[in-house]
């Protein structure tokens, strides 16, 4: 019902400025000798496009997966991990599947299909409460990764966005996110880390809780902990927020790949724009920085971002040109690639 409520009101927001817009340029066009009326009318026919926009969103834009391709390359990544697959997706926000479980499916065939050797989930698998995960558990439950399913916590699994609690998280509330992950089978890495081995090779999967550089959203994380043991050669990082990555890892760790999400492209996207650039300095897609302090990151000074625009959605329930996301991410030893 809030979601609905939000959409009428954005929709009568973009009526009446484009309405005004309309009788400004009619009133420039009776300026020059042409009938205000009749121009009026002429340009009124624009009104109907945010509504049409907006219901192909919401009946057949959040429904149409994309698969995006991402292959990473670095002197880091051992060989026995070349070509290794991670599937990543993030925000499923499940109070948007709640009438819409045959999508959620969907959604889950397609991940499965592309069998992955790890499936990461960079938070945001609720929006308001952990009942939104009841029945959709079962749905969840068949994903399906040759080293499992990797999630960590982002700033809507705190639950601090219920109207009770009052934008604290309350302890027992988040527990029992936590534990309906668990059930799923899902390995949920609340600040530390797993090594996955493939003969001598190990890579390290890292996991923090929510950091984020702004005050508005809660931050758990404590990355040094996390890190703390990891022995892999090659480092990837889940922390839901990609402000994250200025913040601590991107010239200050030798942590290689970080998985993001939260931005969600804002929902929103023209000709690959969308208006989530203008908040965050890495809103969608691969990022790069080139560590020039060798003594600061062993091997490759080379560091990745990805940020994942999400399956699920907040404030409206429509996806309108950035199309919810699931990516395949590749890994390449450079040893094999030779090098780029």
């Amino acid at each position: 019902m809030m979601e609905l409520l939000i959409t009428l009101i954005m929709l009568a927001f973009i009526e009446a400025v484009l309405a005004a817009v309309v009788c400004v340029l009619a009133g420039i066009a009776a300026m020059s000798g042409h009938r205000f009326r009749k121009a009026v009318s002429a340009g009124m026919w624009i009104l109907v496009i945010p509504p049409l926009v907006t219901a192909y969103g919401t009946l057949i834009g959040r429904n149409a997966y994309m698969t995006v391709p991402v292959d990473i390359v670095s002197g880091d990544i051992p060989e026995n991990f070349d070509g290794y697959r991670i599937v990543h997706i993030s925000d499923l926000h499940l109070s948007s599947f709640s009438s819409r479980h045959r999508s959620l499916e969907k959604a889950v065939e397609k991940i499965n299909r592309l069998e992955p050797d790890l499936i990461a989930m960079t938070g945001d698998l609720i929006t308001f409460s952990p009942s939104e995960i009841d029945g959709c558990d079962t749905i969840l439950s068949r994903l399906d990764a040759r080293d499992g399913v990797f999630s960590v916590l982002g700033n809507h699994d705190y639950c601090i966005y219920d109207r009770r609690s009052k934008r604290k998280a309350t302890q027992d509330v988040v527990e029992k996110v936590i534990a309906a992950e668990r059930e799923l089978g899902w390995h949920v890495m609340l600040n530390g880390h797993t090594d996955i081995i493939r003969g001598n090779d190990t890579i390290s999967i890292i996991g923090v809780e929510n950091t984020s550089a702004s005050d508005r959203f809660p931050s758990y994380g404590n990355l040094r902990k996390a890190t703390e043991g990891a022995c892999g050669r090659f480092k990837i990082l889940l922390s839901h927020d990609p402000t994250h990555w200025r913040m601590e890892v991107a010239g200050k760790s030798d942590i290689g790949l970080t998985l993001s999400g939260h931005t969600h492209a804002m929902q929103m996207s023209v000709f690959g724009w969308s208006p989530s650039s203008l908040i965050y300095d890495e809103s969608r897609g691969l990022y790069e920085y080139c560590n020039t302090d060798k003594e600061s990151t062993a091997g490759d000074n080379r560091q990745y971002l990805y940020v994942n625009i999400g399956l699920g959605e907040t404030g409206f329930p429509a996806r309108i040109g950035a199309r919810p996301e699931i990516t395949v991410i590749t890994l390449h030893s450079e040893s094999h690639t030779g090098k780029q």
